[in-house]
């Protein structure tokens, strides 16, 4: 039984944030983030200059998911089954995934949500996909998005934060995307041919920690400013072991999918490979001596917005993908090390 994507949809809060703005803002150099990162814009679910929240996830999650069932063709009635993916829920309870169910309508259907980083995106395909397979169900939603910067302290005084710390602020934005799977034979869609999706940190060290839900206890009030920063920063990363190892992951996932399809490199019309920073994926692309014009890039625009981007992705393959040609994709989490691919072919 052939599974299909039919519709892709994807949104990102407000306008983009250059790096000028970053600048403005945040106090970070504009010519910092150029040359250390290489990401342009990003979008934030936060106002700066009203130091206020203007999107919830649950929000930017229903116009993603609107617009893919309006590619699909698929009514939100006969969606029979949800998934999403997120590092960043709105709540620990009740569920985004439900939240963002009743915002479409959906109701007496099986919701599932996976607490994940990029990695998170092909995850909830994979369920989606294998429930689909299984004969149990015949289509499914699957969403995907992140809104780590609605969890930033407005109120710090970001000219005495550390380069650590605002990294982070230049390198992640937010936004959301979602596909709508389908069992249907009928249909104009690109068919999923494989996943992977493996866990690999046994005995490995974390790679990347977020901290994002609530900032300081108060039953630390009497703690030292450095000992509070030490124990509670909201996000740190290894950023050589990400330099290190995602790379080689990679390829592995990479030569994995092209090895279990018998597909030979050079014939793969589209890659989808990691995105983590506009330099960092670059240098991705150039280590897995891919065509730099098939490579499908979106991060130095949007920012690292975690499950959002392989739908972001997708949504641009989607619109270029003629009949016969094949894709390959890749994501990659290094919070515990999880390395994820997805093969994929416009029949």
């Amino acid at each position: 039984m052939d599974v299909n994507i039919l519709g892709v949809g994807t949104y990102l809060p407000g306008k983009p944030v250059t790096n000028a703005d970053m600048e403005e803002f945040l106090f970070i150099r504009e010519d910092w983030i150029d040359e250390l990162i290489g990401t342009k814009t990003r979008h934030f679910a936060i106002d700066f200059s009203k130091k206020q929240v203007t999107f919830q996830l649950e929000d930017l999650c229903k116009e993603a998911a609107s617009q893919a069932l309006e590619q699909s063709g698929i009514e939100p009635g006969q969606i029979d089954l949800v998934v999403m993916s997120t590092a960043t829920p709105d709540h620990l309870m009740p569920a985004t995934v439900n939240l963002v169910a009743d915002q479409l309508g959906l109701n007496g259907v099986p919701t599932y949500e996976i607490q994940a980083g990029c990695s998170g995106a092909i995850q909830g395909i994979e369920v989606a996909y294998r429930f689909l397979k299984s004969g149990a169900f015949s289509n499914a939603l699957v969403i995907g998005g992140d809104v780590c910067n609605k969890y930033m302290d407005l109120n710090r005084d970001f000219k005495k934060l550390r380069s650590s710390e605002l990294i982070n602020y230049a390198l992640f934005g937010d936004g959301a995307g979602a596909v709508v799977l389908s069992t249907q034979t009928d249909c104009d869609g690109i068919k999923i041919q494989n996943i992977i999706n493996e866990f690999v940190g046994l005995d490995r060290k974390p790679g990347q920690v977020m901290n994002w839900f609530g900032f300081i206890p108060e039953n630390v009030s009497d703690m030292g400013k450095r000992e509070q920063r030490k124990k509670f920063q909201s996000a740190k990363e290894d950023y050589k072991a990400i330099e290190e190892h995602v790379p080689v992951m990679s390829k592995e996932v990479i030569d994995g999918q092209l090895q279990a399809e018998d597909w030979i490199k050079g014939e793969v019309d589209y890659f989808l490979p990691p995105q983590l920073s506009g330099n960092m994926t670059n240098k991705i692309v150039e280590g897995l001596e891919i065509d730099p014009l098939k490579a499908i890039n979106c991060v130095a625009e949007t920012g690292n917005n975690g499950n959002a981007l392989p739908y972001i992705q997708l949504q641009a393959l989607s619109q270029q993908m003629k009949s016969g040609e094949r894709a390959v994709g890749a994501a990659i989490e290094s919070s515990k090390w999880i390395q994820t691919g997805i093969a994929l072919i416009k029949e």
